[in-house]
């Protein structure tokens, strides 16, 4: 019971950041459907910016905690600009070109955006810093450390503020009439440009943070951390149903606590044959699974086909 209840804090703790880079891609794909395959790539931007502000402001003795607000600062000022740069230099162009267009657009940026780490940061792993957040704290034999709970607080925060922000504002009623009837919502008065330039902005932030959050608790970060963690949210959006906030949430927590229990548990389950090092195969084949039998996600809508 112990190495369960562990197991699922862990994948909880996943999950979290699963979802944050997650719903970037949901906000992109519910308003224009493009899969932003460069989103992963703003996550590794945000991580290896916080570290190189985290290491500067160390080294000039600020306190870790004004050190960590910088770089959380910095880290999604920098990710904001590169996803607005995005969206209005290589996606508004092809806004009305067939979709495979902005689809291999998204891949080559995804390749651009990593080449262009490689030479700023290296090609070498590089350690985060020691922020002081890794103490245990030990109930009934399961261990959470401060970080886990500072990942799960502020990522749940995070989350619920965007579906507040979707739901009950203006801007939101904007996004979602946009989503639904782009011409329509113009005709309302809406200014759609802006709008989709929003979506862009806001997931570009949530993968900053997430790029912070997953470089402390990893304590590493390299230039290809991109594509793994972007093809594990896209997956996480898919199994929710991509374009429904509350599915990439669902799908995000889906993920991370499959993923932790093939961990602990596929070694057991199949006598030795798989160990954990399958975890990532586990999660994808309920993935699989999950769309064969529900291809719109758990909580997707099946839509007609446009023509």
């Amino acid at each position: 019971m112990v190495t369960l209840l562990q197991q699922l804090l862990n994948g909880l703790t996943l999950g979290c950041l699963y979802a944050l880079v997650a719903l970037g891609y949901t906000l992109v794909y519910g308003i224009l459907e493009l899969i932003n395959f460069a989103h992963g790539d703003l996550v590794m931007v945000g991580a290896l910016v916080s570290l190189s502000v985290l290491r500067w402001a160390l080294g000039w003795g600020w306190p870790m905690w004004a050190a960590l607000l910088l770089a959380l600062i910095v880290a999604m000022s920098v990710c904001a600009v590169l996803g607005v740069a995005l969206e209005r230099l290589a996606y508004r162009p092809l806004r009305h070109a067939p979709k495979l267009a902005p689809l291999i657009t998204a891949i080559g940026l995804s390749m651009v955006l990593e080449q262009g780490a490689s030479l700023i940061w290296g090609r070498g792993y590089l350690t985060f810093p020691d922020v002081g957040l890794a103490h245990p704290w030990e109930w009934g034999g399961v261990v959470v450390t401060t970080m886990q709970g500072v990942i799960v607080m502020g990522s749940l925060t995070l989350l619920g503020g965007l579906l507040v922000l979707v739901q009950r504002t203006a801007l939101g009623r904007a996004m979602r009439a946009t989503a639904q009837n782009p011409m329509a919502a113009q005709w309302l008065g809406i200014n759609t440009d802006r709008v989709i330039l929003t979506a862009f902005l806001l997931g570009a932030v949530l993968a900053a943070v997430a790029g912070l959050l997953i470089g402390m608790y990893y304590q590493v970060a390299h230039y290809t951390m991109g594509f793994m963690v972007g093809l594990k949210a896209f997956t996480a959006a898919v199994l929710g149903g991509i374009g429904n906030l509350p599915g990439a949430v669902l799908g995000g927590l889906l993920l991370g606590l499959l993923e932790a229990l093939g961990a602990g548990y596929l070694g057991d389950w199949t006598g030795g044959w798989l160990g954990s090092n399958y975890k990532d195969v586990f999660a994808f084949a309920m993935l699989i699974l999950v769309l064969i039998f529900h291809p719109s996600g758990l909580l997707g809508r099946h839509a007609p086909e446009k023509v």
